[in-house]
């Protein structure tokens, strides 16, 4: 049997994504066997992560600054708002290169069946925001499941008022998808929005 701290913190690993209680003790094993190599610099690094990084006060991504890199960045186009729900979508927009305007983060999904009303995300901050006469389009990037049409309708519905362009991203094939392996519903999707060929 391991000792009490090792369990506790097999248990702790096991709350991640993606760690169950078996990967956990592996990761711990591992950490354990290359203590000096990994596990110190780690520890030091998780340190430094969690006493320096917090939520920018502008859009919500973390960040050792306030503003964050990208809200700070004066390259970033001011007329184009992208949405949303966590900042693990920023990171993953940010990786393609392919957007260069400004980010705000809702902090989630409306979801009634998990209590989450639009009271717990920053929708009055979005409204602000594109409202403040810069932002001329607003893409809603949120998933394409109940929850985040729920959540895109509702936004769309707040920013209605605003002279500004609400847009989604197209949802359908993936580059390199091959129809036999796809959903009924991302094959729907990219047949409602189908385009002419250039």
């Amino acid at each position: 049997m391991s000792s009490v701290e090792i369990e506790r913190l097999i248990g702790l690993l096991a709350k991640l994504p993606g760690l169950g209680p078996r990967s956990a003790r592996r990761a711990v094993l591992h950490l354990l066997k290359k203590r000096e190599s990994l596990g110190d610099p780690l520890t030091r690094s998780l340190a430094e992560v969690l006493e320096g990084v917090r939520p920018c006060s502008v859009c919500g991504n973390f960040d050792t600054t306030d503003p964050c890199a990208i809200c700070a960045d004066p390259r970033r186009d001011d007329a184009v708002l992208c949405v949303v729900p966590d900042v693990a979508d920023i990171w993953a927009l940010e990786r393609t290169a392919a957007f260069r305007g400004r980010y705000h983060v809702l902090g989630g999904l409306l979801s009634p069946l998990d209590g989450t009303g639009p009271e717990e995300l920053a929708f009055s901050t979005l409204v602000a925001r594109a409202g403040n006469g810069q932002v001329r389009e607003v893409i809603l990037a949120l998933p394409a499941t109940v929850d985040g049409q729920t959540t895109a309708h509702y936004a769309a519905d707040r920013l209605s008022g605003l002279e500004i362009r609400v847009t989604v991203p197209a949802h359908g094939l993936p580059v390199g998808g091959e129809l036999e392996f796809l959903d009924d519903g991302t094959i729907a999707a990219a047949l409602r929005a189908r385009r002419s060929v250039e």
